[in-house]
């Protein structure tokens, strides 16, 4: 089972190239689990038809007696396995620590054993790399780390904390950098900038991602582009990336 923690600045697109990663490993076959890790909960909406599942963190303040995976896992396109953490109360309680809860409560319940899946995606929020939004890289949880990043000076310094956190966490035996992913946004010299920031850092770009209104039309349909069309240009761009994280 591979377990892959995926970062980046908010607003990145984080969420829209992850969701576009499982769908296309489900494309190809694999058994594919997502987690969203970010309190806005729209991590797996373009999987659902843009109907998301009931945010972990709400179902237990709901149900004190909680025994059944399915109330809080949907099924996506191609088989897809969604869970979604959510957050606490906007100004009460701490969305981190809501992160390490909602992950005991998966493994509670037996969600791996029980899905089996080959792949886990964990669709983490980067601005912040403490406490809980650490957990996926630190506890075990995910032994890999894709950063998403265009070439903007904010998105990079983001990219730099993820990096610092990973090293901070070298010696104990926790996830590892795969690669990066450009995610473009057509700014001068973008490419140069990433590579180099890529070399910097030790590292490489495993996927380039460019700017392609199809993304929009299948998000405005609660789809990836894979479901709206895997032939289009920019589905097969995520289907060939697909396959480069398999065989990394």
């Amino acid at each position: 089972m591979r377990k892959i923690a995926i970062y980046g600045k908010g607003g990145i697109g984080k969420s829209t190239i992850t969701s576009h990663i499982a769908a296309s490993l489900a494309y190809r076959g694999k058994k594919v689990m997502q987690i969203g890790c970010d309190p806005k909960t729209d991590s797996t909406m373009n999987l659902l038809r843009g109907n998301p599942p009931t945010p972990i963190l709400k179902y237990l303040d709901e149900h004190r007696d909680y025994q059944k995976l399915d109330e809080i896992a949907h099924i996506g396109f191609k088989g897809v396995v969604c869970f979604e953490v959510g957050g606490p109360t906007p100004g009460l309680g701490c969305a981190g620590r809501g992160i390490i809860t909602a992950f005991e409560l998966l493994d509670e319940l037996g969600a791996y054993s029980k899905y089996s899946p080959d792949v886990v995606l964990y669709d983490v929020l980067g601005d912040v790399v403490c406490g809980g939004f650490a957990v996926p890289m630190r506890e075990g949880y995910a032994k890999e780390v894709i950063i998403i990043t265009s070439g903007e000076k904010l998105s990079l310094f983001a990219a730099r904390n993820i990096v610092t956190a990973i090293k901070n966490f070298a010696d104990m035996n926790y996830a590892k950098l795969t690669g990066l992913i450009l995610n473009k946004r057509n700014i001068k010299n973008e490419l140069k900038i990433v590579e180099d920031f890529a070399n910097e850092i030790g590292t490489q770009i495993i996927g380039i991602i460019p700017r392609d209104n199809h993304i929009n039309i299948a998000e405005s349909q609660g789809k990836t582009t894979i479901e709206l069309n895997p032939n289009l240009e920019i589905s097969q761009i995520f289907i060939e990336l697909s396959k480069i994280i398999l065989e990394d």
